[in-house]
């Protein structure tokens, strides 16, 4: 078989399991009251598929789309069209460790959800999924299927005409509100009322937050916290997001029909800004993923990803979990951890030449390159939808 023949990295777990005599739900984490996210994936001979803990394995067959094909990808994800001179990055297919997941078909994808709504709504690492999910459909839509785009803000809409399926890009970086007083951006940690009009009937929901809550000076998007009815100049991040993610959870439950609308919420995406992470021992100074080019290999230690992203992951994963309906955990973290070879560095559109020239202060090492990592996303976002 040729798949045997494949580069296997090997994705050692954290938790030991029994692969033949367990019945494995996904992600280990979905243990939920709703019958939605109760079922296991891809059932065969009594077990289910844990479609987040596997490996990468190098595939010729990848990418799914050539980035030429997809003109709505924004310049900041468009490594190839920005100059990025090596294309392996490309060629990785995830792998879960005992199961295949299935192709991703956009015809399929466009007939399942026929007359129905999908919304990505949070920070840019959720445009980044929403920007493959449309380009990953048009590879395998009809060719000549109408189309309609809408660039705005907060909301973006791609519409595949003739299937009359809308899917959206919702921007809200905190999913709660932000509102402006006195010229003053205030974070209103207990109120969502306002970004959460917009996602009301919409037929699927996938939730992302977290990178900027750790924001700080000139990337932070508020000037104030008003939390309880109290206005903070700043408190513990990893605090604010629990208060804010309980408001998000409890307007879910109090306003989602769960039986109509299946709710997803996508784990945090790890960054890759410091090599001491991931290569032990190593003290070059770099602080960028700058000229990596292939997966982490070995395992993840236990420290990675580090500081207040492990706070987050943690944070999502409680409030989740005590939600009345809880959502579907997409649980990329350590998959995307392995993952230092696939940001867009300075192959970047946002980047002007002198910034390029300085990798260490100017590269991405957050956001994802299209084609890439988010395809894979939406492979694992596809799986858990229809299967």
């Amino acid at each position: 078989m040729a798949l045997l023949c494949l580069t296997t990295i090997i994705f050692t777990l954290l938790i030991h399991f029994e692969m033949g005599s367990s019945v494995l739900l996904v992600g280990l984490k979905n243990h939920h009251h709703n019958p939605h996210h109760r079922r296991p994936i891809l059932q065969s001979n009594g077990t289910g598929c844990a479609i987040f803990m596997g490996s990468w394995v190098h595939d010729e067959n990848y990418p799914l789309y050539e980035s030429s094909a997809c003109p709505m990808i924004d310049p900041q994800f468009n490594c190839q069209q920005y100059g990025r001179p090596d294309t392996d990055y490309l060629k990785y297919r995830w792998r879960p460790a005992n199961c295949e997941l299935p192709r991703f078909n956009g015809l399929q994808f466009l007939l399942r959800m026929k007359g129905k709504t999908v919304m990505f709504v949070g920070d840019s690492l959720g445009r980044n999924q929403w920007e493959s999910l449309i380009c990953l459909i048009s590879a395998t839509a009809p060719a000549g299927s109408s189309t309609q785009m809408i660039r705005g803000d907060p909301l973006s809409t791609f519409k595949f005409l003739e299937y009359s399926v809308t899917v959206s890009y919702y921007k809200a970086p905190y999913l709660v509100d932000i509102e402006l007083m006195q010229g003053r951006r205030v974070l209103k940690l207990d109120d969502i009322s306002g970004n959460g009009n917009a996602w009301r009937g919409v037929d699927v929901l996938s939730f992302n937050t977290g990178h900027w809550w750790s924001h700080k000076g000139s990337l932070q998007g508020w000037d104030y916290i008003d939390s309880g009815g109290k206005l903070y100049q700043d408190m513990d991040r990893v605090v604010a997001l629990e208060r804010g993610l309980k408001t998000w959870a409890r307007w879910v439950d109090s306003n989602v029909d769960t039986s109509r609308t299946r709710v997803f919420f996508q784990s945090i995406s790890p960054t890759h800004y410091d090599p001491a992470e991931w290569s032990i021992g190593l003290s070059s100074g770099a602080k960028s993923c700058y000229g990596e080019t292939l997966p982490t290999s070995g395992s993840i230690g236990t420290n990675y990803p580090t500081g207040a992203y492990t706070d987050q992951v943690k944070v999502v994963e409680t409030v989740i979990r005590e939600m009345n309906y809880p959502a579907f955990i997409l649980d990329i973290t350590m998959l995307s951890a392995m993952r230092k070879d696939a940001h867009p560095s300075i192959y970047s559109g946002d980047l002007s030449p002198e910034q390029r020239a300085n990798p260490d202060h100017a590269a991405d090492c957050s956001h994802w390159c299209l084609p890439g990592l988010p395809d894979t996303w939406n492979q694992l976002f596809y799986t858990a939808l229809f299967y």
